[in-house]
């Protein structure tokens, strides 16, 4: 059995200290599991070419035998489809796209990461499982936007009023994630 490799993305700012992200890291490390957790340059105004190089930096240091389990989280989320959308090979066992930022919105302070490439054709070309985990009161994707996401067919998990899925609403310690993560179901989540 190949070993096991996470790869967990931030988004717009950072996932800083108090975040789900780096704990997440911390715990996976704790438990011995090999994780990579890149910072990516200029966090607050993101360029999305240099992002996408770091990307592959990163990508290229995780060696090529493991199982390797994307976790993303919210512009990190747009990061992972722009980069499948330029990939033509399997990149991972498992993609988790949390709390993607609307598509139908420009954020101005990542603008080149718009318009946002959506297509399930890319996300089943880079990885064998995918999942989305959305919330129906996020500030960044109501309801509706988050259809875009929702209508690309894979399995997809709506919590009800998660906010944006960080410290702001109450997740810093997500323990649903990790048992997530070491349970390998990704399909299913309580």
């Amino acid at each position: 059995m190949n070993q096991q490799h996470f790869l967990i993305i931030h988004g717009l700012g950072g996932s800083g200290q108090d975040h789900w992200q780096t704990w997440l890291a911390d715990t996976l490390r704790e438990k011995n599991y090999q994780v990579t957790y890149p910072t990516f340059s200029s966090y607050d105004s993101p360029d999305l070419k240099m992002w996408l190089k770091e990307l592959d930096e990163a990508i290229d240091t995780i060696p090529a035998n493991t199982e390797l389990t994307v976790i993303t989280h919210s512009l990190g989320c747009i990061l992972w489809l722009h980069y499948a959308a330029i990939k033509t090979k399997k990149l991972a066992k498992r993609v988790i796209l949390v709390a993607p930022p609307s598509p139908a919105i420009t954020l101005t302070s990542a603008k080149t990461f718009f318009p946002v490439p959506l297509s399930s054709d890319h996300l089943s070309r880079t990885a064998e499982d995918i999942l989305f985990i959305l919330s129906n009161n996020d500030p960044y994707c109501n309801i509706e936007d988050a259809n875009n996401y929702l209508s690309l067919a894979h399995p997809s998990i709506v919590i009800p009023n998660a906010g944006h899925i960080n410290p702001a609403s109450g997740h810093g310690k997500w323990q649903t994630i990790l048992d997530l993560l070491l349970s390998h179901k990704i399909a299913i989540m309580n």
